[in-house]
């Protein structure tokens, strides 16, 4: 067990005085926040989590356990259209044509890429 010296903070120590002002003592709500939170969910039987994957699938579950999830999944389909498909045509012409277009150009040379230019002409 750690043997804790809190005589420095003593004045901060009143939790008698913050009671009566209304305050909450947050440590029995944490813990069960924790409990509920992490350690239902973590310590499932035969689970193995990498900190990897627990750093992702913890902050869903509490989205989900505040109840904010409707609001952040809107977001996030908002920000994975813009991020994969606006950006992929914000020229007008699709990516994957603009790139097919230049790995032509890098590919073949640059006469032999005009001269098959004449016969096909991109429909972009």
């Amino acid at each position: 067990m750690l043997d804790i010296d809190l005589t420095n903070n003593a004045k901060y120590l009143k939790y008698d005085d913050y009671l009566k002002a209304g305050f909450p003592m947050a440590t029995g709500v944490i813990e069960g926040a924790c409990r509920h939170l992490i350690k239902d969910r973590m310590d499932i039987t035969g689970a193995r989590w990498t900190m990897r994957g627990a750093e992702a699938v913890l902050p869903l579950g509490s989205l989900y356990i505040s109840g904010d999830w409707h609001e952040y999944w809107q977001f996030h389909l908002q920000q994975e259209h813009k991020r994969n498909h606006l950006a992929l045509y914000s020229s007008g012409i699709p990516l994957s044509k603009q790139v097919l277009k230049a790995n032509l150009v890098v590919l073949l040379p640059l006469h032999l890429f005009q001269y098959l230019s004449k016969f096909h002409s991109p429909s972009y």
